[in-house]
């Protein structure tokens, strides 16, 4: 079977979050696909985090990410790069992992853009 690269994976995943297509999203996730924020708090399950989307989508209609450097260490992907939370907003750097089970996206997660964590990922 041919898999797809874990980056490009990943970076449709994150096509999905800036277009706000839950559909998109859904198809990506693994069943017991996780999301864990910048303050470790974890959400578990594809049916939980399809709600949480919508929620979000809601709450942050212009809400969109923006990477600058994107790379794969086998199955994880460590995207780095900013968000924007409405139109004309200022960038809010962050760090950003997705690990790719089979093409589809088991864990997104997000880390506050710090010198520990560039440091962890060897982003300095």
């Amino acid at each position: 079977m041919n898999r797809v690269d874990p980056k490009l994976t990943a970076l449709q995943f994150n096509e999905y979050i800036n277009s706000q297509d839950i559909d998109g999203l859904s198809s990506l996730m693994t069943e017991d696909h996780t999301f864990i924020d910048r303050k470790d708090e974890v959400d578990e399950g594809k049916d939980t985090m399809i709600k949480g989307w919508t929620e979000f989508f809601k709450s942050f209609p212009d809400y969109k990410n923006t990477f600058e450097k994107v790379e794969s260490r086998g199955d994880l992907v460590i995207l780095y790069g900013f968000a924007t939370w409405e139109k004309g907003s200022d960038p809010d750097y962050a760090i950003w992992t997705a690990r790719v089970e089979s093409d589809l996206v088991a864990e997104w997660r997000i880390y506050e853009y710090t010198g520990e964590n560039k440091r962890k990922f060897n982003l300095v």
